[in-house]
């Protein structure tokens, strides 16, 4: 029920309040939201217990809801708008970029077949898991826990594919003229990130038990990269190379901005030391959304720049082929 304080209810037309009901969230005593019928929020304490992640996040969670009212949801002020929101702008984002690469920044870089695919890869990669998130957060508030883990299932695979779009042009732009290493490297990442999707068969693994495991699993697949890194400076005869001196500065700016990712996932701050007053917006699961965001664009970004790098000044000779 709404606080009796609350003026804008005595404004709304009364046809609104036949078909919609009002909830307070939380601490916001005097802010009502309107929500559709047999939609409302609960507090942590409420929710079942396979959604209890978080309890710095004390309110407006979403549950017990059919697909057709997850769906109808994404339009009501819950906890996860900023998350839902964040990744479907954010696949809107990277759609738009394949659609002008592939019509305008590729052909004006005289890109050639494989610039296309590798290009079509990467962006295809975040699509996927912008949109893995979008529906792993969208459908957390279904009625059936199966359901829920199908879709949390979904989502540590977009991770994992989101990785893999970081992965592809990274190595082949890397070792554009050592072919030996770039095969090694993208067959050994492919199979990691397949290994990953091997191991959600286990029972356990979307268990808050291995909660643990499953970080240390991501980071280990992510943190990897840092070996065909340094094996890219160490080819491309150190650090006083024109090409290191150019993207190694942007490799590093990628992994600070993935490490304070990681960072606020795993730390739950602000909530932590700010428990309910962060819940609709500003918590650490929202600012990971957008710091992930943030990093496959600087990486699709570097990738351009790399790529006209690349096309202007080509490989020396074939026996750089298998250095």
């Amino acid at each position: 029920m709404p606080s009796p304080f609350c003026p804008p209810l005595l404004k709304m037309p009364q046809k609104l309040l036949n078909t919609a009901h009002y909830i307070e969230l939380g601490s916001y005593q005097h802010w009502p939201v309107l929500l559709p019928q047999r939609i409302r929020l609960y507090t942590y304490e409420q929710i079942p217990l396979f959604l209890k992640e978080n309890p710095y996040i004390t309110d407006g969670y979403r549950a017990h809801l059919p697909s057709r009212l997850c769906l109808k949801s994404i339009c009501i002020l819950s906890n996860e708008t900023v998350n839902i929101w964040s990744h479907l702008l954010g696949f809107l984002l990277f759609f738009s970029l394949g659609v002008s690469d592939l019509s305008s920044v590729l052909p004006d870089a005289g890109a050639n077949r494989k610039d296309y695919i590798i290009y079509a890869i990467g962006l295809f990669c975040f699509q996927v898991c912008m949109l893995c998130s979008v529906g792993y957060h969208l459908f957390s508030c279904h009625r059936s826990e199966k359901t829920c883990r199908r879709w949390l299932a979904l989502d540590y695979a977009g991770i994992s594919v989101g990785i893999l779009g970081c992965y592809v042009p990274g190595i082949f732009y890397a070792f554009y003229c050592n072919a030996f290493w770039r095969q090694v490297y993208l067959l050994t990442v492919l199979s990691l990130i397949l290994a990953v999707f091997c191991a959600q068969i286990h029972p356990r693994y979307l268990s808050n038990d291995w909660k643990v495991i499953r970080m240390t699993i991501f980071s280990g697949v992510a943190g990897i990269g840092v070996i065909p890194a340094c094996h890219w400076v160490w080819l491309s005869e150190g650090f006083t190379s024109e090409i290191v001196q150019l993207f190694f500065p942007r490799v590093i700016v990628m992994y600070l901005i993935a490490g304070s990712a990681f960072l606020f996932y795993a730390t739950k701050i602000p909530e932590r030391y700010f428990p309910g007053q962060v819940n609709y917006v500003g918590a650490s699961h929202q600012v990971w959304h957008v710091l992930v965001v943030l990093m496959f664009y600087w990486w699709h970004q570097t990738a351009v720049h790399i790529m006209h790098f690349r096309h202007s000044r080509p490989c020396l000779g074939l026996s750089s082929s298998f250095t």
